[in-house]
């Protein structure tokens, strides 16, 4: 049984986010890649929908948190719940 957390990405396909969406999961997977199960990118059907979830807990909300995550911030509050004691090298500088 896998226990590794699940990032999910909702991102509005009509406000062209996909590239976005895609860049960061990929930072997610290279500087996580061991800590997760996967991270999904999923079509909203909201218009201007953009939230990132880790195992169903919403971390970033553009209309919550104003705008979207700069990726420093992304992987601080991914590494704070899955790996709470590891540095991030230069990011934590």
């Amino acid at each position: 049984m896998n226990n590794k957390p699940r990032v999910e990405i909702h991102y509005c396909p009509a406000c062209h986010w996909l590239p976005r969406s895609a860049w960061m999961a990929q930072e997610l997977l290279h500087t996580f890649g061991d800590d997760l199960a996967e991270v999904a990118l999923l079509p909203a059907s909201e218009n201007g929908r953009f939230e990132i979830r880790l195992d169903g807990q919403s971390i970033w909300e553009r209309k919550r948190d104003d705008g979207f995550p700069d990726i420093k911030s992304l992987k601080q509050r991914v590494r704070d719940a899955v790996a709470p004691g590891r540095g991030l090298g230069h990011i934590d500088g």
